[in-house]
């Protein structure tokens, strides 16, 4: 009975059945109440969006496993103190933090939100040490400004990593079934790598992003190693077995009249990438009540890929019902309440590497035949188990692994595991300086990417952000045209995209954008931001600030949604809370230099100098390419006296980009301030060429000419700047300058 209900929960789970895996489960645990079914009954609840129910059933558990589990419930209600408690034991302050790399992605995830940066980036490079294959912690490492170079992350150590992993398990493997099942050493490791993605709903990470990169394992002095959870499905996020605590008593065989069909939640890759395989586990001598061929054959079938085996008896031993161990299934979710888990500014790709249908039929078919008595004495290569016969032979051989229930050649599993790391090292280089906001060289990194990767939703969309940071717009919005039409249900980096129809003031596709974000998911945070946009281009600031707020709600950690309100409550010259907003998006993110950019905007309006000098240079600090930023900047510093510097720094604006005609304007003004009329009229003299139609350009070119007493020149100027149509506070400030044109000592330092 309890392995029945224990397979059906976990069916349920691989069909995204959570409701009936849920009253399954809560059968189960009733019957049969052991921790390992009550981690599987909290896997069911996380699954369907219930961590409060897993957070009350697991509290007060003490084994490693149902720690992490609690600790994920406890991140996702935003407990975030009791999740670190969780992780690390009190008990056991030195001990092993559980799940190996997922556990410390997570903590590092816990000490990021509460502003423990160095303990963040710690436990992140803990994570990559552990499983070089989880991008989730590289991406990480890259929002805080903290990765190291790709090649060096993803380079020969990582290679040598893996390939010890798998070499490793195979060995293990292998000497478990040669050995009948004899008691192997208890510092066996369960290591392993799932293929890590973040297949990100929102800009922030969700559950399924520390589910799904359930990596490495927990070493526990003198006990039985912790199987962890395979990669994903080829084709869907489909749930993945987690580590389970198992004792050191042997599982009873199977019932040899199992249904044949049992799921097979990860099939082997056949592009040679590196997938996981749930270790095999410490088991006590036991005797044999079946064939030996036979029961591998059907266990492997049955739970291949689904971590420790779980059975009973044939015989009516009560005793032997009572032993029997049960595999977690806890994985990789369809949680879409994003707010839960770490924003990255700039999200991250989800690695899929699956195998073609074609390959599951032949796998399907050849584990049906070895249920087959006739052919009792075959067994399928594919299957997760093989004879002792054919153990002993690939022992000696030394040259065959089992990876993702295929047994492959450790060759393919080297040069897998090679060209794995060799995509990741251009992915990973582009994305760390983007994160740099070294966007040119991002962006001639993603060049080298292989056309089929280059031509994804997720490169696109990263592309897109790169030309969005260099302020050219339209390159912008040609990459994420093409992540749309490459990936339209994927909303990576659509808040952005909606900004930059902003900023083009194409209202048009803005609002048709905004309604197919609203279709596609009302409940992100990215369609919210783009409603926002679309309303704030109308100049109907109050409605966009809700849009706004309504991105909040659903994810309190999207640091962008939090500096876009922030922006909308100073266009309402509401800047208490315009600072509130601001400062709420550094608590997210540190690196997040727009909000840094808009507190010293409100600064610089409420002629707080020293503040907004201090609030731009720290802006320039994480992004010195930027031409804005400089502008603003060397403003600050002039109007601190501080001129010499001001004009440096937009000397190096200027080169920084010559299409921006801000900081040669403001330069322009520093230099007439300094009354060195010559150089400022130079100076406009090539603005104009970049902003022919600029009215300001030609008023600030009159008010030089005034201050020279050159009269003619000075209404000339005046009068075309009236032509070009300015705004009616610019209009207003011109004929008051042309009023008193004949007054010498009349200096108008706001045109």
């Amino acid at each position: 009975m309890e392995a029945i209900l224990t397979e059906r929960v976990q069916n349920s789970l691989r069909l995204f059945m959570f409701k009936n895996a849920i009253f399954l489960c809560e059968r189960l645990f009733a019957e049969f109440p052991s921790e390992v079914n009550l981690q599987l009954l909290a896997a069911c609840y996380l699954q369907n969006n219930q961590a409060y129910s897993a957070y009350h059933i697991l509290k007060g558990t003490q084994t490693a496993q149902s720690r992490y589990l609690f600790a994920i419930s406890c991140f996702q209600m935003d407990l975030l103190s009791e999740a670190e408690t969780a992780l690390c034991h009190a008990n056991e302050p030195g001990g092993e933090i559980p799940n190996g790399a997922a556990g410390h992605y997570l903590l590092g995830l816990i000490y990021r939100y509460t502003d423990r940066k160095k303990s963040a980036i710690h436990h992140f490079r803990l994570a990559l040490s552990i499983d070089p294959l989880l991008w989730a912690a590289y991406e990480e490492l890259s929002v805080l400004g903290a990765a190291e170079e790709a090649t060096a992350v993803f380079g020969e150590a990582a290679a040598l990593c893996i390939q010890k992993q798998y070499l490793h398990q195979g060995e293990a493997t292998l000497q478990i079934s040669s050995e009948d099942y004899n008691l192997v050493s208890s510092r066996n490791f369960a290591s392993e790598d799932a293929c890590p993605r973040q297949v990100k709903h929102t800009q922030g990470n969700s559950y399924r992003d520390i589910l799904g990169n359930n990596h490495g394992a927990a070493v526990s002095s003198g006990a039985a190693s912790q199987p962890q959870n395979d990669g994903p499905s080829p084709f869907y996020n489909t749930p993945s077995p987690m580590a389970s605590q198992l004792s050191g008593v042997a599982p009873p065989p199977l019932c040899r009249n199992v249904q044949p069909n049992g799921s097979n939640l990860n099939k082997g890759n056949t592009d040679g990438s590196p997938r996981s395989v749930v270790n095999t586990t410490i088991q006590a001598p036991r005797r044999k009540f079946v064939d030996e061929g036979k029961l591998r054959k059907i266990s492997g079938r049955l739970f291949s890929n689904s971590g420790p085996r779980r059975s009973t008896r044939l015989s009516g031993d009560s005793r032997a019902n009572t032993n029997a161990n049960a595999s977690v299934v806890a994985g990789n979710g369809t949680n879409n309440s994003s707010k839960y888990l770490g924003s990255s500014k700039l999200s991250s790709v989800a690695l899929r590497k699956g195998q073609s249908r074609a390959n599951e039929n032949i796998e399907e078919g050849l584990r049906t035949e070895a249920v087959d008595d006739a052919r009792a004495n075959m067994v399928p290569v594919t299957s997760s188990s093989v004879s002792s016969g054919d153990v002993r032979s690939h022992g000696q051989d030394g040259a065959t692994v089992l990876v993702g229930g295929v047994v492959i050649s450790g060759s393919k599993v080297i040069s897998g595991a090679s060209e794995v790391l060799c995509l990741l090292r251009t992915l990973g280089e582009g994305y760390r300086l983007s994160c740099l906001y070294r966007c040119q060289d991002a962006l001639d990194t993603y060049l080298r990417l292989p056309h089929k990767h280059y031509n994804t939703g997720w490169v696109m969309s990263q592309v897109g952000k790169a030309h969005f940071e260099l302020v050219d717009y339209l390159e912008a919005e040609q990459a994420f045209s093409l992540a749309r039409r490459v990936s339209p249900y994927s909303l990576e980096g659509m808040d952005v995209y909606s900004t930059v129809l902003y900023h083009l003031k194409e209202d048009m596709k803005l609002s048709y954008l905004a309604q197919e974000l609203i279709s596609t998911d009302r409940l992100a945070p990215q369609s919210w931001c783009a409603v926002g946009n679309c309303y704030s281009l109308q100049k109907d600031h109050e409605t966009s600030l809700k849009n706004f707020q309504r991105a909040v709600q659903l994810n309190p950690r999207f640091a962008y949604a939090h500096t876009l309100c922030g922006h909308e409550y100073v266009a309402l010259e509401d800047f208490e809370n315009g600072i509130k907003s601001y400062q709420n998006a550094l608590c997210i993110d540190y690196r997040h230099y727009n909000a840094w950019y808009g507190l010293g905007m409100i600064y610089l309006r409420q002629e707080k100098f020293e503040f907004s000098e201090h609030h731009f240079g720290m802006a320039f600090q994480i992004n010195p390419r930027s031409s804005v930023i400089m502008s603003f900047l060397g403003t600050a510093l002039h109007a601190l006296k501080k001129s010499e510097d001001a004009i440096e720094i937009m000397d190096r604006a200027i080169l920084a980009d010559k299409k921006n005609p801000l900081p040669m304007y403001q330069k322009a003004n520093i230099l007439m301030s300094l009354e060195k009329f010559d150089d400022a009229l130079e100076v406009l003299e090539d603005l104009k060429e970049y902003a022919p139609h600029e009215s300001s350009v030609h008023a600030l070119m009159g008010k030089i000419f005034k201050r020279r007493n050159m009269h003619e020149k000075a209404m000339l100027h005046f009068g075309i700047a009236l032509d070009l149509k300015p705004s009616a506070i610019d209009v207003a400030t011109i004929k008051a300058a042309i009023e008193k044109l004949h007054v010498p000592d009349e200096l108008d330092d706001n045109l």
